[in-house]
């Protein structure tokens, strides 16, 4: 049957967000049949993954990716996707997925994610988001705050810890291009002598410090690792021993990229240290606090932030502890006279007339252009639900946190690398004495229990040997959830020392 253009035009209105009555109507019938199916899922789902093999899981989803000419139900889509796709997820909001930084979403989060997309604000001039750019506005000046930066500061949205740790050292970079030799990267590239510059790290470090470093120019040798200590925390004698070192050596220190938060031992590095240091090297402190950034709204953790404020920059990831669906992150810098190192105007978008008339564009904070209206879900999920109980989120994980690291360690076979956890994880191996080789038994075990859905952990290296992680972000994680999972490692191990070499 052949379809006529007025047929054609009037299916436009199926799909289209429209304003008036019948585009409300139709907006709510096909949220709610959304909303039934995902319920539908969370009914049946009573383990954090499925279990299928990737084989299995691909052909589940060919039918489903074959692409039609013409127009489907949207409750036949939903149909079709259901399993391949909805079920056969990996279901972080079950209490025994404690793998990575991922966290459960908050429902007011959810939610706030269906307003972002209706709304489909773009972030990068006034014009195109004329409330989201003040909400945005005062939450980074909230977040300033909240942090005890001084009035000067400011920050941006980004898309969570690697754009925000990239900023960072870009921002350092150029500042120490101009301060040193009066050089704008911006507009005339780098300079004659970069191959000198020199960022410092610790050796726990997340791979964007050098990721972003290498992106920058500096290549990746600029980056220096800096050993840890017992606690798997930057030494601030190394750090000074290796300035030193490099400075005796012609080469040009300009940065240390500290971390509150890593991402196996959830360790903080010696802020208050580090800052008193670039404070008399007159070095660029940046802080990658994706992770440990939570604990600003810790009821009992939060004086582990000590210093946090004395840093020129920081990256916070709300998508990690703050329960926010992905993608959410902020960058904060101490003081918003280095945001110029970034502007760039476009006619179209942000000509220099307006920000001579205060109007204010975005776009000229960020990285990116076009930008999503992040901002809206972490406003709805402080007001609906208080820092205060967001707070005693964060406690609860950080307690059932240490019950893990205890219980591991009282039973027999186990080794905890940090028994008393700065923050939610807990890195440890299944070592009976009879193996010869515990790092294949422990891969073999991770593997497994995702293989056949009965418990989502990770596995991670420590001295070149494979060992488990547990990540605990779920507020509702028990402690016999974490028994119970403790459980199934040493019924798997047992079911596998017999194709372990001896």
């Amino acid at each position: 049957m052949t379809t006529t253009k007025n047929q054609t035009a009037n299916l436009f209105d199926l799909f289209v967000l429209q304003q008036g009555e019948e585009g409300a109507e139709a907006f709510r019938k096909q949220t709610d049949l959304v909303a039934d199916t995902i319920a539908d899922v969370l009914r049946g789902t009573d383990q954090p993954f499925t279990g299928l093999s990737v084989e299995e899981i691909k052909q589940q989803l060919r039918p489903v990716m074959d692409i039609p000419e013409s127009a489907q139900s949207l409750n036949e889509v939903l149909e079709e996707i259901k399993g391949p796709i909805l079920k056969n997820s990996l279901h972080v909001s079950h209490e025994k997925s404690m793998a990575h930084l991922h966290c459960p979403p908050l429902l007011p989060g959810v939610l706030a994610e269906l307003m972002i997309g209706s709304l489909n604000q773009s972030m990068d001039s006034w014009d195109q988001s004329p409330a989201a750019t003040y909400v945005e506005e005062e939450l980074i000046r909230y977040l300033t705050e909240t942090v005890k930066y001084p009035v000067e500061a400011d920050g941006v949205f980004t898309s969570g810890g690697t754009q925000s740790n990239y900023m960072g050292m870009l921002l350092a970079r150029d500042d120490f291009c101009l301060s040193q030799w009066n050089h704008r990267v911006q507009t005339d590239g780098l300079p004659e002598h970069f191959t000198k510059m020199r960022v410092l790290c610790s050796e726990n470090a997340h791979f964007s410090v050098k990721k972003s470093i290498s992106q920058l120019g500096l290549g990746e040798q600029a980056v220096i690792p800096v050993p840890v200590d017992e606690n798997h925390q930057m030494d601030p004698d190394e750090v000074v021993r290796i300035v030193e070192d490099l400075e005796s050596e012609g080469l040009l220190p300009f940065a240390i990229a500290a971390t509150c938060g890593t991402t196996d031992y959830g360790s903080i590095d010696p802020l208050e240290d580090l800052a008193e240091f670039c404070k008399q090297k007159g070095l660029w402190l940046h802080v990658d606090a994706a992770y440990g950034g939570g604990l600003l709204l810790s009821q009992e953790h939060q004086h582990k932030l000590a210093g946090l404020e004395r840093a020129d920059s920081m990256a916070l990831d709300f998508h990690k502890w703050l329960f926010q669906p992905i993608s959410c992150g902020v960058f904060l810098l101490k003081n918003r006279k280095y945001l110029r190192l970034l502007s760039h105007h476009a006619d179209y978008l942000n000509p220099a007339e307006d920000e001579e008339e205060g109007i204010l564009n975005l776009v000229d904070k960020s990285i990116q252009t076009t930008r999503r209206f992040d901002a809206l879900k972490v406003l709805v999920t402080l007001k609906t639900m208080g820092t205060s109980l967001l707070g005693s989120m964060i406690d609860r994980t950080m307690e059932v946190a240490q019950y893990a690291a205890s219980e591991l360690e009282r039973r027999p076979g186990f080794k905890v690398i940090n028994p008393s956890p700065e923050m939610s994880t807990v890195v440890f191996q299944y070592c009976p004495e009879d193996i010869a080789t515990p790092g294949e038994l422990n891969r073999k075990i991770q593997q497994q229990l995702f293989q056949e859905g009965r418990a989502v952990i990770a596995k991670t290296a420590v001295d070149g040997e494979t060992h488990l992680k547990f990540t605990l972000l779920n507020p509702r994680t028990s402690e016999n959830d974490v028994n119970e999972v403790i459980d199934e490692i040493e019924k798997t191990a047992h079911a596998l020392v017999g194709g372990i070499s001896q």
